[in-house]
């Protein structure tokens, strides 16, 4: 059984959020600002599965949180807005969260969201390793490496890469990729790719000729095989 952190000072939302996900067969627990999430991932970080955190909180608000929380452990974070700008969505993504829900939402596709982002994070033990001169990509560990050293990466730029990768020198439409990276709807538009794509490129450094660009088209996991 899956266990959710649910954060949010509202206590209905808490309440609503809390039903809907026992219903879907999940373990709740709750905390009502960002630093009570903090500590609670501190506590718990090897048993929570998965966080749905508001941003506005007193004490500390869910981007700071959401900061804190990734420097424990790489937990996956839907996060809970009044503010349906693009601006907010990218800034979200950019700090490490995983999916963007706008209030008021659907306690429905909401549990959604929750099951694909369980999914994503829940890789097969025997997607095997990729290595390239000193590029290591380990989809089983959900890991990267250069020379050596762990490369610090949102969770959308291990998704993005982790899709190119396992589909190599296969072109990719900015639509596929929002499709099957997001997975579910994505109100947006293809500027998030392309945003997600030129950070993954600089986290990539040396090696950020591998993403290959194709006009008009998309991308692509150059073949280095």
């Amino acid at each position: 059984m899956a266990k959710i952190l649910v954060v949010d000072d509202e206590v209905k939302i808490r309440e609503v959020v809390k039903e809907y996900a026992v219903f879907e067969g999940y373990e709740v627990i709750e905390a009502g600002d960002g630093m009570e999430a903090v500590e609670k991932v501190r506590q718990e970080a090897d048993s929570i599965d998965c966080i749905i955190m508001d941003i506005m909180m007193p004490r500390l608000d869910g981007y700071s949180a959401c900061k804190e929380i990734k420097k424990i452990k790489n937990i996956p974070v839907i996060m809970l807005s009044a503010r349906g700008e693009e601006y907010d969505k990218l800034f979200g993504f950019e700090v490490g969260i995983d999916d963007y829900v706008v209030k008021p939402f659907s306690p429905k596709e909401l549990m959604a969201r929750v099951k694909v982002s369980l999914k994503r994070s829940t890789v097969p033990e025997d997607d095997g390793v990729i290595r390239y001169k000193g590029l290591v990509i380990n989809f089983a560990a959900r890991d990267v490496t250069i020379d050596g050293k762990r490369v610090q990466m949102t969770p959308k730029e291990y998704d993005i890469l982790f899709y190119l990768a396992k589909n190599m020198n296969i072109a990719m439409s900015r639509e596929k990729l929002l499709e099957e990276v997001w997975g579910f709807d994505f109100y947006g538009d293809d500027r998030t790719v392309d945003t997600h794509i030129k950070m993954l490129r600089n986290s990539l450094g040396p090696y950020r000729d591998l993403i290959v660009t194709l006009r008009g088209m998309g991308y692509k996991f150059d073949d280095i095989r």
